[in-house]
């Protein structure tokens, strides 16, 4: 991990969550920054100074080279891709960074409307949300301690980081409500606060600290799971899978929309929220949607009795699927394949068009092929 010099906050962080995985090895290095200013005051964020400090990490031979910062956030996602690129052109090593993180557990958690949580002054915020909007996020509200010297972020309580953070998504408008709170800087710590904020606010709280282990790991192919350290910790593992399963389902079937709905207790997954969602462009969202019960579901309980496909190329005889997904969503056909796990219908994809169609034998195949995938990640893990 490349760290900012002043940075005091992630390496101690970073620790404490590998302290119960000793398959894992974190190693440091730093690059100059003092301050966090649109004019860059105090702060090396160049290709060249990148490159200096990711030639050190790959003589350990490491296997994922991560720039720690969340610079990238305001001074552009392309900006990090050039740095990652000319790491890996030169050392061969997958790299990554702490806003490329974000940006993947937003995309993996389907979110498109954050609420951001940052120390930083509100111009650095408003670049922020203008690249974060470019990239297909909508920032819906913001807190910010209105802070340039780097080595202040650290010194707040845990109890000033849970604050900023519930303060951020308090003004979010009733109509585009955050999806989750992303705390945008590597030098404040919300590790330590993540499960208490994300019970209170009942949503996931995106820690770029954790954020940048999650996503550092799970390039490398380790298994990135913490228990205890908040939802992308916890689930990002399994939710990360579960996005490319409905996303090659979608793509193979052509349809509109696939969602695969999980119940996981011990990973806080429940069916009445999806997993993970793809949705064709311009076809409605239905990932964050908690209105129906589903185990009552006329659909859910065929498919609970019979434990195979439900095929409906039309809705033309029972059992058939909620009002609210016909008028509100506007589906006309649908498959279900469910998953079982110990014997119990733990959970199910579904593949929806919005106009009537015959599913052919190569669509059923490939939900067989999502079924049997996922049932092979739930029942060895």
């Amino acid at each position: 991990m490349i760290v900012p010099s002043s940075n005091t906050a992630l390496e101690p962080a970073t620790t404490q969550l590998i302290q119960n995985r000793p398959d894992i090895n974190v190693h440091f290095t730093r690059i100059p920054v003092r301050a966090i200013t649109l004019d860059g005051g105090g702060a090396a964020f160049d290709i060249d100074t990148m490159m200096s400090a990711a030639r050190l990490l790959a003589d350990a031979k490491v296997d994922c080279i991560a720039w720690n910062g969340t610079a990238g956030s305001w001074l552009g996602l392309e900006h990090d891709r050039q740095i990652c690129a000319a790491i890996t052109q030169e050392t061969g090593i997958a790299a990554t960074t702490s806003t490329l993180a974000i940006l993947q557990a937003c995309q993996d958690f389907g979110v498109s409307a954050l609420a951001c949580a940052t120390p930083y002054t509100r111009d650095v915020v408003d670049a922020i949300t203008q690249e974060y909007g470019r990239h297909g996020l909508d920032v819906v509200s913001h807190a910010e301690w209105e802070l340039t010297d780097n080595t202040s972020f650290a010194e707040k309580t845990a109890g000033e980081i849970a604050e900023l953070l519930l303060a951020a998504s308090k003004d979010a408008p009733e109509t585009r409500a955050a999806q989750a709170v992303a705390l945008i800087c590597t030098n404040v710590d919300g590790t330590t606060v993540l499960s208490e904020v994300e019970k209170n606010l009942g949503i996931p709280v995106i820690d770029s600290i954790a954020a940048t282990l999650w996503w550092a790991l799970e390039l490398t192919g380790t298994d990135a799971r913490v228990p205890g350290a908040g939802m992308l910790l916890q689930q990002g593992w399994l939710r990360h899978r579960a996005k490319t399963l409905v996303t090659e389902l979608r793509n193979r079937t052509g349809c509109d929309r696939t969602t695969v709905r999980i119940d996981d207790a011990a990973l806080g997954l429940h069916v009445d929220l999806c997993a993970a969602e793809s949705c064709a462009p311009g076809v409605r969202s239905i990932q964050h949607d908690p209105s129906l019960d589903q185990r009552k579901l006329e659909t859910v309980s065929w498919v609970e009795e019979h434990r195979k496909m439900l095929v409906q190329p039309a809705f033309t005889e029972p059992p058939y699927p909620p009002q609210a997904l016909r008028e509100v969503y506007g589906v006309s056909a649908q498959v279900l394949g469910p998953v079982e796990r110990e014997g119990q219908l733990a959970a199910w994809f579904s593949a929806h068009s919005i106009a009537e169609r015959p599913w052919t034998d190569e669509d059923l195949a490939a939900m067989t092929q999502a079924q049997r995938e996922l049932s092979t990640l739930l029942n060895d893990n």
